[in-house]
């Protein structure tokens, strides 16, 4: 087993805690099935939010998928002029068979933006 990072990210629609809370569900939804990965795989995972996101930890919907005993942590995104706004990210280290080149990153929304080269 290596030790992979896998990137993705949503844009949510409004800055209202539920939807932040869904949209980030639905991220890590994404990552861990896309990368055939189970809660038991993961090592940490970080997120960021653009500074427009005020309304919730995403860490918390981290929790409500079962991730409690997984290092969490939530940051804030540098604040640069033109950046899309409404942006959660997050980087997962994760135990995997899978190569780099395997690796799904996963984009949702207008965060496939982002990185068209890798969104899937």
């Amino acid at each position: 087993m290596a030790v992979r990072a896998i990137r993705g990210a949503v844009q949510l629609d409004a800055d209202e805690s539920e939807h932040l809370l869904t949209s980030v569900e639905e991220l890590l939804a994404a990552i861990l099935e896309q990368n055939e990965l189970s809660l038991d795989d993961l090592i940490s995972v970080i997120f960021t939010s653009t500074p427009d996101l005020v309304s919730e930890f995403p860490a918390v919907a981290a929790r409500r998928l079962g991730m409690g005993d997984v290092p969490l942590m939530c940051a804030q995104e540098l604040d640069i002029a033109g950046s899309l706004p409404r942006v959660v990210r997050v980087m997962a280290h994760v135990e995997t068979p899978l190569t780099r080149q395997q690796v799904r990153h996963v984009y949702l929304r207008g965060a496939v933006a982002l990185r068209r080269d890798i969104a899937q």
